[in-house]
């Protein structure tokens, strides 16, 4: 018997769902006592589900530095960082393009807005978002964008956990280090990698804490809006979602069909990581589990590094998908007819705002808001769906992950630097290990 109990281990994806489905349990039961709901919210489980978030946060930016220059610095040139970049943009434009083009299409055929009574739905103040928009409005444009990029200060960038001013310094201190003398070079790439290793360790001792920061997470969605809210606009959120599923499996699918990888193994690997981007609606959550298991599916860490933070903000696949979808949504509300041309030029709006917007705080709302302006539709529209955004962006940002994942073996593998054989080796010890793993 005490062997049997010893050998009996529940996997990180089985703690991680059983928290999901205690946090929806607890949320529906605090949903009916709106008289404690407040105080237990605001003293126990946001603070719990905060405190997951930040020991991840806390992590990120050591292990994107330290890992890139180990990268560049160790494997790395100079060319091959250039090439591999313009590779990794032009994917990102290309995958991004096709999902707006994607919603749009679900959008026009599925019609969520249509006969949609605007009096039942809630409405919620979107005002700092509008705000938000009018200052990124401002400050679009390619130059913008690259004096975004720039830090002022290395250091303040990476309090503020900006990943790509801190991407941006990293390459350039990893092409530094390694044009300096052997001697000089070797000890300081063997402590950062040291550090990056030991960045992984406390990132595993961090994940110990999932099942528990994802039950707080989800309780608080639950307890505050309810699944009663998502009825009035219950034909949005089936949209969205099956639009996310048919990217998935149709558009990443035939991508990874194309470059020698299947879909569905991607997704085995990394259910864990979907399980927690989708509670806690933060792709930053998984961004170094993300990072090490695709490096150990045969991804060389200076693409791996530089493909999946750089992604964070360039490929958004979730949010590219609902943008159409969204946009279209309150034009229905509001009877509006949008025509072939304007639709045309929607995408190329999209296009541009999804990038510059990417690092506001509530982004989604900010591209909204500055696609619904630039297409003259109601910025009010906006509010009656800003209430069940939270179940709209569990699904968008599961979708940035899995896009972001495979993203790294595409260009692994248009490189010709992808390992097959550490890749099989990868699968294997997944399928002798416990299958929860």
């Amino acid at each position: 018997m005490p062997a049997l109990r010893g050998s009996f281990r529940l996997g990180l994806a089985w703690q991680i769902a059983l928290g999901l489905v205690v946090g929806i349990i607890i949320g529906v039961i605090l949903s009916h006592y709106p008289e404690t709901r407040s105080s237990i919210i605001t003293d126990y489980l946001q603070p719990a589900g905060d405190l997951f978030i930040r020991m991840i946060k806390m992590v990120v930016v050591p292990i994107v530095f330290t890992s890139m220059v180990v990268g560049i610095a160790g494997v790395g040139d100079g060319k091959s960082l250039g090439r591999i970049g313009l590779k990794t943009i032009v994917y990102f434009e290309v995958i991004t393009t096709i999902a707006i083009v994607l919603g749009l299409v679900f959008g026009n055929i599925m019609q969520p807005g249509a006969g949609t009574d605007i009096s039942q739905l809630g409405h919620a103040d979107v005002s700092k978002f509008q705000q938000a928009a009018a200052g990124a409005a401002q400050s679009h444009g390619f130059m913008s964008l690259i004096l975004g990029i720039i830090p002022e200060n290395i250091l303040a960038s990476m309090s503020r956990g900006e990943l790509l001013p801190v991407l941006f310094f990293s390459v350039l201190f990893g092409l530094g280090l390694q044009s300096v003398p052997k001697d000089i070079r070797e000890p300081v790439i063997a402590t950062l990698r040291g550090v990056s290793d030991a960045m992984f360790k406390v990132t595993g001792m961090v994940m110990r804490y999932a099942p528990i920061g994802v039950a707080a997470l989800i309780a608080v969605t639950v307890a505050n809006f309810g699944f009663s809210s998502l009825l009035p606009l219950l034909k949005l959120v089936t949209v969205t979602y099956l639009a996310i599923i048919v990217f998935t499996l149709v558009v990443l699918g035939v991508t990874a069909r194309m470059f020698g990888f299947n879909i569905f193994t991607l997704l085995r690997i990394i259910k864990n990581e979907l399980l927690i981007a989708f509670t806690t609606c933060s792709s930053a959550t998984v961004l170094p589990q993300l990072m090490k298991k695709m490096e150990d599916y045969g991804s060389p860490k200076a693409i791996t590094t530089f493909v999946v933070p750089t992604g964070y903000v360039f490929n958004l696949d979730g949010a590219s998908v609902y943008l159409g979808i969204g946009t279209l949504f309150v034009a229905q509300l509001y009877g509006i007819e949008l025509g072939l041309q304007e639709q045309i030029v929607l995408v190329l709006t999209m296009v541009i705002t999804s990038k510059g917007a990417a690092g506001v705080p509530g982004f989604m709302f900010v591209i909204l808001l500055a696609t619904l302006s630039s297409a003259g539709l109601p910025l009010e529209g906006l509010a009656f769906i800003a209430g069940i955004d939270r179940f709209l962006d569990m699904g968008r940002t599961a979708l940035n992950v899995v896009g972001n994942a495979l993203a790294a073996l595409v260009i692994s593998k248009w490189e010709g630097e992808y390992d097959e054989e550490k890749g099989r080796a990868y699968l294997k010890s997944l399928s002798s290990s416990n299958p929860s793993n």
